[in-house]
């Protein structure tokens, strides 16, 4: 059941009609290029006739030129009063014309939506008994059984996201920006800041409103608060970042889950975005949600082309420097910058391996839509590798270019990502090569004694000669790793059925001095 709020509304003559609840009152809402609304204007009349001096009677238009044709073509017995600003109809949540709505002045409403004789003579008639008439006078066989109504142009989507962007219950909390008629929105914006150097969308009420269609929580909901200004990221806000990056409304709950990631102390966004190294997240998505929403995992996965694979990545870094306040020059302090840092996300190929996805191995269900962001600092670096028809070769190979991340001498200070094509994948399977395994191979090919890691005339990084100088012959003969732990070996599948290549992002610092990668499960609610 429809409510109808209090109004106060002009009707074609300019006079202004009020609606108050406590009064008896009679409401119909119409549209001129409405068949049965047409069909419906001699029986409101003869209605009108009927309770005028009894209650007060409301037809409300929903096109100010539209009212102006019906009064010309039926001189109904009424005036329309004008809601072409469709507010009236917004807020009483009209979803078909004709509907008609008796208040009987103590808050109780009765309706009937589109025409069906019956219904309409029951409503009738109740009023008239209610106000000791007789509905009698009304020919009531004369009118059709039945007629459907139309949609309230209301309920039409070039006015519906206004409209609940304007509503007195509006989810948009945000600050609204006039811009002079005279200004371009799209160089505005780059003047304001809040581009990341590349066009963006002026996040307008409507498309916002549009945007958070893509979640059902609270659009004042607190996800995050963001360093380096440690700004609250409400739901809200994260929407607007995704208007402005060209997000579709069913990416929202990723850029959420990935905002909420990148904000936590392990992850440490604001060491990330000032360290001269050039960091930045790396997104990686799992679980259904991936086919859902359309992402890329195959070819071209770590490149351009996918909408859903750009905006996500492009949103997150948007939010970071739009609520977080981390701009280069500012507390991003880059040495050369990064192309990762306007966006870098895909999606596992899952189905293409026979090893558990990144997202299970962290301790998810299968089943799980899961976000895992990692922090790099270069890459995608390619591994080439056509010749290799065995696991420990190939291994091999993919072992000794990760040895140069960071640098060949440069040990138990960072991570990496590893990103296994298709035909490698193959390659490793027919020797039933687990992702262990690599992490194996790839820790014994690339560990070094520290005696090896000693500056020299080739490499002025490494172990420091003075420091070498104070260790003894066992301690400059134990062997280090590349990397702390196997688990700093992140191993992921994507890419083309085509081409033996693999890909390697470098990481930056790990652990608590540095970034830990964290993963998030995405709400789809």
């Amino acid at each position: 059941m429809n409510t109808v709020p209090a109004f106060s509304l002009k009707d074609v003559s300019g006079k202004e009609r009020q609606f108050v609840a406590q009064k008896q009152s009679l409401v119909c809402f119409i549209k001129e290029d409405c068949p049965t609304c047409r069909e419906v204007m001699p029986l409101l009349s003869e209605i009108e006739k009927l309770l005028n001096d009894r209650l007060e009677i409301h037809i409300i238009g929903q096109t100010k030129e539209g009212n102006v044709l019906l009064e010309e073509e039926f001189s109904p017995s009424f005036s329309i009063v004008d809601d072409s600003d469709l507010k009236v109809s917004f807020e009483t949540d009209i979803e078909t014309v004709p509907t008609m709505i008796w208040s009987d002045g103590s808050n109780k409403q009765k309706e009937v939506v589109g025409f069906d004789r019956n219904e309409w003579k029951s409503l009738v008639d109740e009023i008239a008994d209610a106000n000791s008439v007789s509905s009698e006078v009304i020919n009531w066989a004369s009118l059709p059984k039945w007629r459907p109504g139309c949609g309230s142009l209301s309920v039409d989507p070039f006015h519906a996201e206004r409209l609940k962007a304007e509503s007195e219950n509006s989810p948009i909390r945000a600050r609204r920006i006039e811009i002079g008629i005279q200004d371009d929105e799209f160089e505005f914006m780059f003047d304001q800041g809040f581009s990341d150097g590349l066009p963006v969308i002026p996040p307008t009420a409507e498309r916002v409103v549009r945007m958070l269609e893509g979640t059902s929580r609270d659009p004042q909901e607190v996800v995050a608060v963001m360093p380096p200004n440690m700004g609250e990221v409400t739901v809200e806000k994260v929407a607007i970042n995704c208007v402005l990056a060209g997000c579709k409304p069913e990416y929202l709950p990723v850029v959420i889950a990935a905002v909420e990631a990148i904000a936590t102390d392990d992850y440490n966004i604001h060491g990330v975005m000032a360290t001269t190294m050039g960091a930045s997240p790396v997104i990686v998505v799992n679980g259904p949600i991936r086919k859902k929403i359309g992402m890329n995992m195959g070819i071209g996965a770590l490149g351009q082309g996918n909408r859903a694979n750009s905006t996500i990545g492009r949103a997150v870094r948007l939010v970071v420097r739009n609520v977080g306040g981390a701009i280069p020059g500012g507390t991003e302090r880059s040495t050369f910058g990064n192309p990762m840092k306007f966006t870098m996300c895909f999606a596992e190929w899952e189905e293409r391996s026979n090893w558990d996805p990144l997202h299970v191995e962290r301790g998810f269900r299968q089943q799980d839509s899961v976000v895992t962001v990692f922090t790099m600092c270069s890459g995608p670096v390619l591994t080439i590798d056509e010749s290799s028809l065995t696991g420990d070769p190939l291994a091999g190979t993919i072992a000794q270019c990760v040895q140069t991340v960071l640098a060949p001498k440069a040990y138990g200070v960072t991570d990496c990502l590893l990103v296994v094509s298709p035909e490698h994948v193959d390659t490793f399977s027919r020797d039933d090569y687990q992702k262990t395994d690599i992490r194996n191979r790839i820790q014994s090919i690339t560990q070094k004694t520290y005696r090896e890691m000693i500056v020299d005339d080739i490499s002025g990084m490494g172990l420091k000669p003075e420091i070498a100088a104070q260790m003894d012959e066992a301690a400059l003969n134990k062997t280090v790793k590349k990397f702390n732990s196997d688990s700093d070996i992140h191993i992921v599948v994507a890419g083309s059925e085509a081409g033996k290549f693999s890909a390697c992002f470098h990481g930056w610092l790990t652990g608590p001095k540095g970034s830990i990668s964290v993963s998030r499960k995405i709400d789809e609610r």
